[in-house]
């Protein structure tokens, strides 16, 4: 356990020094949240239909997603696990005497927090002050507040398995490449990075709801804004395990398969 923690605190801090690249980001997330709530709110006053979530509900959703997009970007991948791999660079690191996914894992979950740990506070705080509909509101109960808090977890783990068996498939491939941006595409489409998925065709959200990608982002978020509650949050968070628990088997089974194979082209 010691070394995990390690490899989480070196990454963590080494993550910590970019500030610059942080203000940065958060410069473009607030134009890019700005972005999306006026072209929502044209939708809001001129279309004639109701929609599937009140303007507060899906200000606080877009917030959120801006505040935590380092900790939920789909497109983020750590290129010195690809590079290792079809460099030959991983043949040190099967040296180490600890587990490569668990190191992988821990990795990739520091990298994402000191990222997000930068940036969340400055959206947060500025769109709280924002003029009403616009801004982000608190959710509407505590206990909604703690079940977002346990969701967000869920979500962050469901979303790091599955980016580890990208990371797994360039054993497969000679360059990761395709994979990666086919992978990107899909995920950002259906975790409700682009259109929340309460917004899809009712007759498309129970299968989308029972894919791996709508319990990364979208179920805290629906929690968060009070759109879900009760009974059908608890059932949402237990849809997150059932991946997280699924994923994170299939990524250890596809990297002891792989393992045994490996063959080093280089380093």
């Amino acid at each position: 356990m010691k070394q995990y923690l390690s490899f989480f605190r070196i990454r963590f801090i080494a993550g910590l020094q970019y500030r610059a690249a942080a203000w940065a980001g958060i410069s473009t997330q607030f134009a890019w949240g700005g972005m999306t709530l006026l072209m929502f709110w044209a939708f809001y006053q001129n279309g004639e239909n109701s929609f599937p979530m009140s303007f507060p509900e899906l200000s606080s959703y877009i917030w959120l997603q801006q505040a935590l997009l380092a900790m939920f970007m789909a497109w983020f991948f750590d290129q010195e696990i690809f590079e290792s791999i079809t460099s030959g660079g991983i043949a040190y690191e099967l040296c180490r005497p600890c587990d490569l996914y668990g190191m992988w894992f821990v990795k990739n979950m520091a990298v994402r927090l000191s990222r997000v740990l930068l940036r969340c506070v400055p959206i947060l705080l500025v769109a709280a002050f924002l003029p009403e509909p616009f801004g982000i509101k608190l959710p509407p109960d505590g206990l909604s507040a703690l079940l977002f808090l346990v969701s967000t977890v869920l979500g962050f783990l469901v979303l790091v398995s599955f980016s580890m068996l990208i990371y797994i498939s360039a054993f497969y491939t000679i360059s990761p490449m395709g994979i990666r941006i086919l992978a990107t595409s899909v995920t950002e489409f259906f975790t409700g990075a682009l259109i929340p998925i309460p917004f899809f065709p009712e007759a498309l959200q129970p299968v989308i709801y029972a894919l791996p990608f709508a319990s990364m982002q979208n179920t805290p978020f629906l929690i968060y804004t009070g759109h879900i509650g009760g009974a059908e949050a608890l059932g949402s968070m237990a849809v997150q395990l059932l991946w997280l628990f699924a994923l994170v088997l299939t990524g250890r089974l596809l990297m002891r398969r792989a393992l045994k194979k490996v063959v080093v082209q280089g380093g």
